[in-house]
């Protein structure tokens, strides 16, 4: 496949690269800085500006499928409003420009894998979350909507849409992993908050795999969640990493040291969601991690060729 990709500089968009390379797929990252965003050999980097269609036009329609990546890491730094605003329009105005392109096109590439998150669904809940569970109402959420009604507009065309919703992405080359990770490691691992948040978590090689299986599926449209069938609480993710690591779990962060270091930003450790892949399950897609501790011993012994 020809595949265009926007945010591949980022965690996801790097091991799927590396994936789809070594499986013989030709891989097109839009870029801000393509010279300098250390792209794998192989890969063509196109200039962007990350929110028009200026300069990528011209290769939009040799492409068969678009995944669309891009945004600002909500974890880079606290949430002034000034970086709210970044982090909303780096998801928004790329979603857009992929709109125009596609509206543009004569020849149309047949699929769109639009990127989201599990946040969508809030923090109010400790409910087993669906593709069908309502969106929250803070302000992760409503992010995550205008995330996805980005490009809305493409299904209208008779592309086929699919949206991945994805959860903790697990990986020992970046993301969320490390920094959970640490504490334990310097002797000092443990709960965040109550511990009872939920952690929606996934293998970083069931996310390359089921972008995959997603793109090859043509069945598949609409939103799915991306996150092992069987997530876990804060407390259990430690006592998991306390046992692979072989590392105490005594020490706890209390929530409103947290909240007041980090202010809005802490609700990435202290909320959660309970969601699961029911779609993903449901379509024949089998996870080669169901479970954090096999995920996490992976992980830390044998990072694969997708990590």
């Amino acid at each position: 496949m020809n595949i265009l990709i926007t945010g591949g500089s980022g965690l996801i968009g790097q091991s799927f690269t590396k994936w789809m390379l070594h499986n013989h797929h030709q891989i097109w990252i839009l870029s801000r800085n393509p010279d300098s965003a250390n792209l794998p050999a192989g890969v063509k980097g196109v200039q962007w500006d990350g929110k028009t269609t200026i300069g990528w036009l011209n290769i939009f329609e040799s492409m068969d499928a678009v995944i669309n990546l891009a945004g600002e890491n909500i974890g880079g730094g606290l949430w002034t409003e000034k970086r709210k605003k970044r982090i909303l329009d780096s998801r928004v105005l790329a979603g857009r420009a992929i709109t125009e392109a596609f509206q543009l096109a004569k020849n149309r590439p047949g699929v769109l894998v639009q990127a989201s998150a599990v946040g969508i669904y809030g923090v109010e809940s400790d409910e087993v979350l669906p593709e069908t569970a309502p969106a929250g109402k803070d302000w992760l959420a409503g992010v995550a909507r205008e995330w996805e009604a980005s490009t809305d507009e493409v299904s209208d065309l008779g592309v086929r849409r699919v949206t991945i919703r994805t959860g903790l992405v697990l990986s020992q080359r970046g993301g969320v992993l490390p920094k959970l990770l640490l504490p334990f490691r310097l002797m000092v691992g443990g709960k965040m908050g109550s511990g009872r948040q939920w952690m929606p978590w996934i293998h970083i090689m069931d996310e390359v795999r089921a972008i995959l299986y997603l793109l090859e599926l043509n069945t598949a449209r609409g939103v799915y969640n991306l996150a092992a069938p069987n997530p876990v609480t804060n407390a259990e993710f430690s006592k998991i990493a306390s046992r692979v690591l072989h590392r105490p779990a005594w020490f706890s962060i209390p929530g409103p040291i947290l909240r007041a270091v980090l202010g809005e930003m802490s609700t990435l450790l202290l909320d959660g969601q309970r969601a699961i892949p029911q779609r993903l399950l449901e379509d024949g897609f089998q996870f080669r991690f169901n479970n954090l501790e096999p995920a996490l011993e992976d992980l830390v012994r044998s990072p694969k060729i997708a990590d």
